[in-house]
């Protein structure tokens, strides 16, 4: 190559590398302006919602208005008989025309992994030492990690991670996924007498670990299901992905009538290994443990006799289009180029407002007229009056007695727990399952739910909202209603052998300075 075509390469790339950048210039500019159409949004939601509801109560006024008149005008009972045919035929027309069957859930299963894959502290320290790419400095920051993380001395590890240095093969992630899946998934069928034969759907979520036979495949094979069973697999979605996987299958049943869906959540360890040593991406090996979910969802009517609980509420938000929302967490390589996961800074103020955007629009579908009026106030005031006015935070306990929050850790916990304003009783399901189970991404929200059970906190007609967060960053929510009492769990399941041992008292811990 000669020197002009070198100067005129230069050029070229320098020409582009200012039209790119003058093409990045407005990013924070259009972030901005998305934050304030989202809350113009929002605030809409409200109204409308708000609307609707008066339009409600203003017929039932009516209704009650015209009977009463009729009774002082002593008019003949036909009256008061057509008055109430008419209001009871829109209720009813109201119901089956605008809600989709019902959701219900009738049954789940939760892996306990086996004791030798067990890591206490003194373990996972000691091993760490023994790798020679970690550095004292590592080894010791990695300690803080796991003293202020919130976990107990009880988590799991899959066995190739305990291997020196840790396995990270393909071959080592797929006995994993058959180690963790494949007990879940006969445990479910068993007590809820169900053959594979009569899974009509089937959705699998594991975020990092994607093999080709993709997951539902193999399980599919595993169990020689139907040909015409729809499979799906979910990958990338993080903590949020079994919130996700309910909702999908909810969207699913509205053209498959009569049907079973068996959703599957998990995340393999052994592929999500980071073998570095820069800082925001070890907090992952710390913090990630075993676990995996198997949940059996319907929409047959006849499961409400046997069923735990009903779908009541479903709501899906995130903020990928935020730059600083997007690249709080996320996959990339570090300066040896090496894969792992870095956790920003920021991760706990994207996840707030993330949760924000969520907990409007959801509130909107179920919270009393008095919490949306102060919130729908707020927003007002804040947007048009006073900037600096902060946003009221609805009384979610009114509505629901059971929250399962994501379980990333201690400080994660606390600063969502602080947002809903929440006590520890609240957050005791999600404070217990991370002590003694770890973070096990998006199955842990079925661990919180084990919890109560044996608990025997959950009690028929109590609502329990399960919230799910995941990189993207992504808010999944679902809000459940139990309707049949929950006895004897504490027996059987996963927290057989511990249950008695909880709750433990939790020393409040500063967040972590990653």
């Amino acid at each position: 190559m000669n020197t002009t075509h070198i100067y005129q390469l230069h050029r070229y790339n320098k020409k582009q590398l200012e039209k790119n950048s003058t093409a990045l210039l407005p990013s924070n500019t259009m972030s901005r302006n998305s934050n304030t159409a989202i809350s113009d949004k929002l605030l809409l939601a409200q109204m409308v919602s708000l609307f609707t509801q008066l339009i409600n109560l203003s017929l039932l006024v009516i209704f009650f208005f015209l009977q009463s008149l009729f009774i002082i005008q002593k008019r003949d009972p036909i009256y008061h008989f057509l008055a109430a045919s008419c209001f009871l035929l829109f209720v009813v027309a109201k119901r089956y025309v605008s809600t989709p069957s019902t959701v219900y859930l009738v049954d789940f299963s939760c892996f306990k992994p086996p004791n030798f894959c067990r890591v206490p502290f003194s373990t996972y320290i000691e091993h760490a030492r023994m790798l020679d790419f970690l550095d004292e400095e590592s080894v010791a920051f990695m300690a803080k990690v796991l003293k202020h993380s919130g976990q107990g001395e009880q988590t799991y590890i899959p066995p190739a991670i305990h291997y020196i240095p840790p396995k990270s093969g393909h071959q080592e992630a797929l006995k994993e996924a058959h180690m963790v899946l494949f007990p879940v998934v006969e445990d479910l069928l068993s007590k809820t007498n169900t053959s594979p034969q009569e899974i009509d759907i089937l959705i699998v979520n594991c975020s990092g670990f994607c093999p080709a036979p993709s997951l539902s495949s193999i399980i599919v094979n595993k169990y020689s299901m139907r040909e015409d069973i729809r499979s799906f697999t979910i990958s990338g979605m993080g903590c949020s992905a079994s919130a996700l996987a309910i909702d999908m299958a909810q969207n699913i049943f509205k053209t498959h009538k009569n049907s079973n869906a068996l959703i599957l959540s998990t995340e393999i360890l052994s592929t999500g290994w980071y073998p570095g040593k820069e800082q925001p991406m070890m907090v992952l090996n710390c913090l990630f443990r075993m676990g995996a979910a198997a949940i059996l969802v319907t929409n047959k009517r006849e499961a409400k006799k046997t069923a735990k609980y009903k779908l009541l509420y479903t709501h899906r938000s995130q903020r990928a289009f935020d730059d600083k929302g997007y690249y709080s967490a996320i996959r990339e390589e570090d300066s040896d180029g090496v894969t792992g996961v870095t956790l920003r800074r920021d991760l706990l103020q994207v996840a707030g407002e993330t949760l924000r955007a969520n907990i409007a629009v959801l509130g909107s579908k179920f919270l009393p007229y008095t919490e949306m009026i102060l919130y729908a106030l707020s927003i007002f005031k804040k947007k048009y009056l006073n900037k600096s006015t902060e946003i009221y935070v609805p009384n979610f306990k009114r509505v629901v007695q059971h929250f399962c929050l994501p379980t990333s850790g201690k400080p994660v916990i606390r600063e969502i727990g602080k947002g809903l304003r929440l006590g520890e009783r609240e957050m005791e399901p999600a404070l217990m399952t991370l002590h003694r189970f770890g973070n096990q991404s998006s199955s842990s929200l079925w661990y919180e739910l084990s919890y109560m059970e044996a608990k025997e906190r959950v009690k028929k007609g109590d609502r329990v909202w399960q919230l799910g967060m995941g990189s993207g960053p992504k808010c999944n929510t679902l809000v459940w209603e139990c309707i049949r009492p929950i006895v004897g769990e504490a027996q059987k399941g996963v927290w057989a052998d511990s249950i008695h041992s909880y709750p433990v008292s939790t020393v409040h811990q500063n967040s972590l300075n990653l």
